[in-house]
């Protein structure tokens, strides 16, 4: 009996997403030979939605192992408003289930983030059969101790960092880099780390400017004429730890600051006359080829999912535990984020290692 096998890649984009689909079909295609057919869905759940969808030929997956993005394409559809009926008058999980009998599909394999797993959790709850994979760059997908795309970020983070290096000690500059991470800064801890940032400030550990200013007069005393910040784009001081979002929001606007990059290179150089500066790399850490590492992760991952196929095990989602490659269930992971912990050993490391943490 044939089985059908849809696949699907929602959220940001990221190195390894391309790698874990050819890594589920490769390993589909190895143990079930033509008793298995797989359906791309284009453009994540938006295409689930919609009806995007085609039959996927075996040669389709070849040579895609080293392509960053994804040959599926990929969209933002919030999992807030999937119960929402827009204007369109779509009910969005009414139109997910039916186009899932249309396509005849056995079951669905979902690679995304946080957001993703919600949804991917809505539609077994719904009674699909459904695999979630964990990607984002962010490392925040709980129940796993690392997702793909992650350490692809940290090289490219850790190798602007390294580059800002030459040009801070070159012009005798303060330098604020902003990397990517709005809950979750563990993108921002290990490339700071890896790239010799002085000052690391995550959005787990609310900043004190002060502490921010007195590490980097410290240094200036000690003889270093430059600073290196990595900043995550989420990063709070310890008053907006106390707001609401609409109160930072609107402080942030009045200050004319509109990233809390922005404001920490002003208060930083109008309180010690350093010459600041901002590198926003943004989207360029999430693109281009996988690392080796998230290729052989990336593989491991699609490969897994492959086999909980075979096994019809569904209502799960991939994870790397220890070491090992394993599975959890949707509903103990979807709608949890796993942040840094105080006491994280990364975070003992910086600290052992006089990195201000704010």
């Amino acid at each position: 009996m044939k089985r059908r096998v849809g696949i699907l890649t929602s959220g940001g984009d990221c190195p390894g997403l391309n790698a874990t689909i050819r890594g589920a079909a490769k390993a589909l295609y190895e143990r079930m030979g033509d008793d298995v057919e797989i359906v791309g869905i284009a453009n994540g759940y938006s295409g689930l939605i919609n009806g995007e969808w085609r039959v996927m030929q075996p040669h389709e997956f070849s040579g895609i192992l080293t392509r960053g993005g994804t040959i599926l394409g990929t969209k933002r559809t919030p999992f807030k408003l999937m119960r929402v009926v827009g204007e369109d008058n779509v009910d969005k999980v009414a139109a997910m289930k039916e186009n899932y009998k249309e396509m005849k599909l056995d079951c669905l394999l979902c690679l995304g983030g946080n957001g993703t797993h919600k949804t991917a959790n809505l539609l077994h709850q719904e009674g699909l059969n459904i695999i979630g994979l964990p990607k984002t760059i962010d490392n925040d997908i709980w129940g796993t101790d690392v997702t793909f795309g992650f350490h692809t970020a940290v090289d490219i983070a850790t190798e602007v960092i390294d580059r800002i290096h030459t040009t801070a000690s070159s012009h005798r500059r303060v330098m604020v880099i902003e990397i990517m991470g709005n809950k979750a800064g563990w993108l921002t801890l290990y490339s700071g780390i890896a790239g010799g940032a002085d000052i690391i400030l995550l959005p787990e550990l609310p900043y004190d400017i002060n502490n921010v200013i007195a590490a980097v007069e410290k240094r200036a005393k000690q003889g270093k004429t430059f600073s290196i910040l990595a900043v995550a784009e989420g990063a709070f001081d310890t008053e907006e730890a106390r707001m609401k979002r609409k109160e930072w929001t609107a402080r942030r606007a009045k200050a004319g600051d509109t990233t809390a990059t922005a404001r920490i290179a002003r208060q930083i150089e109008a309180a010690t006359g350093f010459e600041t500066r901002v590198c926003v790399p943004g989207h360029m850490q999430r693109g281009g080829s996988p690392s080796a590492y998230d290729r052989v992760l990336s593989t491991q991952f699609g490969a897994h999912a492959a086999k909980l196929v075979e096994n019809e095990r569904y209502g799960v989602a991939v994870a790397m535990k220890n070491h090992a490659v394993t599975e959890n269930k949707l509903e103990d992971v979807a709608g949890k984020t796993r942040l840094v912990p105080e006491g994280c050993d990364m975070i003992t490391v910086a600290r052992r290692m006089g990195i201000c943490l704010g």
